[in-house]
C-alpha cells in the first residue's frame, strides 16, 4: 500500500443518499483504491441538498472540494482512471462544489455545516461555529435571550409560523417546579425532507439549539419525538446526544455553569395527526395521539401537565445562529414578517429535486425554474402543491407572488413547511383533490365530527362529482361541507384540508367537468 497522506472524499450518510446506494459506492471506491494502493480518507458527511446528483461524491483539492454526480458503482473505475482523486475531468464532474449555481445561490444560514462536516464530530461543529451560541446564551440572563429570539422574527418553521420567542415568553413567565423543550420531528408532510436533512446532517444544532430554549425558558430537559421511519436520523441523533453529554455540553452542569439541560430521543409510531402539537403531547406520555382542546395552550400546561415549549426542528436548529450573530444577523433576511431564511424542499415532478435555503421573498417561480430547471418529465408545469398534504394547489398564475407567510394567506395558501410537489400538465386536479380528503380520512384521529366524518362524506361526494352523478347539487355540498370543516374542526387536519380541495376545484375546475366562469374562482375564506 501507498503510505502517501491520504487524500479526503466526502461520502453522504444521509438517507436519500443511502437510499440510491451510497453504501455500495463507498465499499467500491475503498477496494478500488486498495487494488490501486491508493490512500483514501473517506468522510460520511450530510447530503448538500442536490438529491438529484446523489450520490455525490466530493474530493478535497489544493483549491477546494470538487464535486462529482451522481455516482454510481458502475462509474468508479472510470473515475478512477480519469484522476479524479487529483480533481481530473470526467462527464460526472461538476467543478468546486461551492462554486455549482444551485448551491451558490442559497442563503445557507440554517444548513450552514450540512453536508460540509462529519455530522458527529463535536470538533468540525466547534471549528464552524458551533456551541458559540450556547456559550454566549451561559452569560445571558432568560429574559434577555428570549429578547433575542423575539426581535429576530423567528417564527414557527413547522407551519403555524408562531412567533417563537413569544412561545418561549409565555412559557418562561409561566411559574412551575418542571418546564420542558419538546421537538417536534414528526416530519410527515409528503415532499418534505429537511428536518431529516437537518437531524442527519448537522445533529449538533438541534441539541445546542433545544439546550439554548432551555436556557431561556429555566426549562431543565427535553424530548426530540421522531417518527419511526427515519431510523438513521435517530441512531444520528442518540449517538449526537451522548457526545454532547460526554463533552458537558448536556447534564447538570453545563460547561461548569450551574445551569442543567438534559434530552432524549423518543420515537413516535407514524401517526400524521402527533405531527400537531397536542396530539404529540399525547404521544409522549404514552397515551393515544389523540387532539387536546386549546386553552389551556401547551405553553402554560403543556407534557406532563408542565408549561412546554413545542418547536419544530427548523426551528430550534435556527437559534443558534440567532444567538451567535446576534438578532439584526438574522432580521435582515426575508421581507415584512416574515424574516430569515426558510429550507425550500423540492419534490414531485422536478428536474433538480432538493433543498434550497434561500431568504423570504422569493417566488414559486424562482424555484421552479431557477433552481428545479422545470419538470423532470419536459412537460409544462402545471400545479404546485406548497406547504404539505394541506396545502393548496397553486396554478401558474400566482406562481410570481412572493414566498411570504402573510402573502400566502391572502391568495389562500399557506407557506407551511417549505415542502413543494409538482405536477405537469398530464395531472387530474380532480383525482389530486379526492385524495387530499381520502389523506385526511385516513390519518384523522377521530376526535372531533367535522374531521373524522367530513373527510369520509368528502371523498364520497368528490368521486360523485368525477362521475358526473348530480355534479352542480354535488359541487354545492362539497363547498358547504368545505365550509363546515374549516369552521368546526377541532385542529388543523381538519381545518386545512379544504385548501387542497377547494384550490383544485376553484383553479382547475374543467377537470371536474366544470365550467371556467367566474364563480369556478373564488377563494378559500
Amino acid at each position: 500500500m501507498n503510505m502517501n497522506h491520504a487524500i479526503r472524499l466526502y461520502i453522504p450518510r444521509d438517507t436519500a443518499a443511502v437510499a440510491v446506494g451510497a453504501e455500495d459506492v463507498v465499499n467500491a471506491i475503498e477496494q478500488e483504491a486498495q487494488r490501486r494502493e491508493l490512500n483514501v480518507d473517506i468522510v460520511r458527511n450530510g447530503s448538500r441538498g442536490l438529491l438529484w446528483l446523489e450520490t455525490l461524491v466530493e474530493v478535497q483539492t489544493p483549491s477546494g472540494r470538487v464535486a462529482y454526480g451522481p455516482v454510481d458503482v458502475t462509474d468508479v473505475v472510470s473515475l478512477f482512471e480519469a484522476d479524479w482523486l487529483h480533481g481530473g475531468p470526467h462527464p460526472l464532474f461538476h467543478g468546486l462544489t461551492e462554486e455549482i449555481p444551485y448551491l451558490k445561490n442559497q442563503e445557507r444560514l440554517t444548513f450552514a455545516r450540512v453536508g460540509v462536516t462529519d455530522p458527529l464530530s463535536i470538533f468540525e461543529y466547534q471549528a464552524h461555529g458551533g456551541f458559540q451560541g450556547l456559550e454566549k446564551a451561559l452569560s445571558m440572563t432568560p429574559a434577555a435571550i428570549v429578547d433575542e429570539v423575539v426581535e429576530s422574527g423567528l417564527r414557527g418553521r413547522g407551519g403555524a409560523a408562531f412567533p417563537t420567542g413569544i412561545k418561549w415568553k409565555t412559557v418562561l413567565v409561566t411559574d412551575a417546579d418542571q418546564k420542558y423543550i419538546v421537538c417536534n420531528a414528526d416530519e410527515g408532510d409528503s415532499g418534505t425532507f429537511s428536518d431529516r436533512m437537518l437531524m442527519e446532517g448537522d445533529p449538533y444544532a438541534l441539541i445546542e439549539g433545544m439546550a439554548i430554549a432551555g436556557l431561556a425558558t429555566q426549562a431543565t430537559y427535553g424530548y426530540i419525538y421522531v417518527r419511526s421511519e427515519y431510523p438513521l436520523a435517530i441512531s444520528t441523533l442518540e449517538d449526537a446526544i451522548a457526545h454532547a453529554r460526554a463533552a458537558g455540553w448536556l447534564g447538570r452542569n453545563i460547561r461548569g455553569s450551574d445551569h442543567a439541560f438534559d434530552l432524549e430521543v423518543r420515537q413516535g409510531a407514524g401517526a400524521y395527526i402527533c405531527g400537531e402539537e397536542t396530539s404529540l403531547l399525547e404521544s409522549l406520555e404514552g397515551k393515544r395521539g389523540l387532539v387536546r382542546a386549546k386553552p389551556p395552550l401547551p405553553a402554560i400546561r403543556g407534557l406532563f401537565g408542565k408549561p412546554t415549549v413545542i418547536n419544530n426542528v427548523i426551528s430550534l436548529a435556527t437559534v443558534p445562529i440567532i444567538l451567535a450573530r446576534g438578532a439584526g444577523f438574522y432580521r435582515d433576511y426575508g421581507m415584512g414578517r416574515s424574516r430569515g431564511t426558510l429550507p425550500f424542499q423540492l419534490a414531485g415532478n422536478i428536474k433538480h429535486g432538493g433543498l434550497v435555503e434561500k431568504a423570504f421573498g422569493l417566488s414559486l417561480r424562482d424555484l421552479l425554474y431557477g433552481f428545479g430547471g422545470g419538470s423532470a418529465s419536459g412537460r409544462p408545469l402545471r400545479a404546485v402543491q406548497v406547504g404539505g398534504p394541506l396545502g393548496a394547489y397553486l396554478p401558474e398564475s400566482q406562481w410570481d407572488v412572493p414566498l411570504d407567510y402573510e402573502a400566502y394567506i391572502g391568495i389562500s395558501a399557506m407557506v407551511g413547511h417549505g415542502g413543494l410537489v409538482a405536477f405537469d400538465e398530464t395531472v387530474d386536479m380532480s383525482e389530486m383533490a379526492e385524495y387530499a380528503m381520502a389523506f385526511c380520512a385516513i390519518e384523522s384521529c377521530g376526535k372531533c365530527t367535522p374531521c373524522r366524518i367530513g373527510a369520509v362524506r368528502g371523498t364520497e361526494v368528490i368521486n360523485k362529482i368525477r362521475h358526473n352523478e348530480q355534479r352542480e347539487e354535488h359541487v354545492y355540498l362539497l363547498r358547504d361541507l368545505c365550509d363546515t370543516m374549516l369552521a368546526g374542526s377541532l385542529c388543523a387536519l381538519g381545518g386545512m384540508t379544504p385548501y387542497p380541495v377547494l384550490s383544485a376545484l376553484n383553479h382547475f375546475p374543467e377537470d371536474f367537468g366544470l365550467p371556467r366562469t367566474s364563480t369556478t374562482t373564488e377563494v378559500v375564506d
